[in-house]
């Protein structure tokens, strides 16, 4: 979950779209293991009852359907990460801020 912007950064459309990248990418991630879970679920139920078809077509339509949301969203998840990262060490992080060093101390 991100924090609130600034005033100074609700207005930024950069850091607005990379928001709502970052929403989107969280969001894809969950949706995506969920649908892992579910697949991993659905199989060990079919092992235990011999894998009947209702079973079997479950644990396949997770797995494609975590093979489709899991990849673009681990990326864009990751893209943002680095962003930010970028921006952190060029100092236009926290406001146009630079961030502080290993020998500096908070004003």
């Amino acid at each position: 979950m991100t924090a609130p912007l600034p005033d100074d950064e609700r207005t930024d459309p950069v850091l607005l779209r990379r928001a709502r990248y970052e929403r989107l990418a969280g969001l894809g991630q969950r949706a995506g293991y969920l649908m892992l879970t579910v697949a991993v679920v659905a199989f060990v139920a079919g092992f235990a009852m011999g894998f009947p078809a209702a079973a079997v077509a479950i644990t396949i339509a997770g797995l494609v359907g975590a093979c489709v949301l899991l990849p673009p969203a681990i990326i864009a998840g990751f893209a943002v990460k680095a962003a930010e990262r970028e921006d952190r060490h060029a100092g236009r992080g926290a406001g146009g801020k630079t961030p502080l060093g290993p020998g500096d101390t908070m004003p």
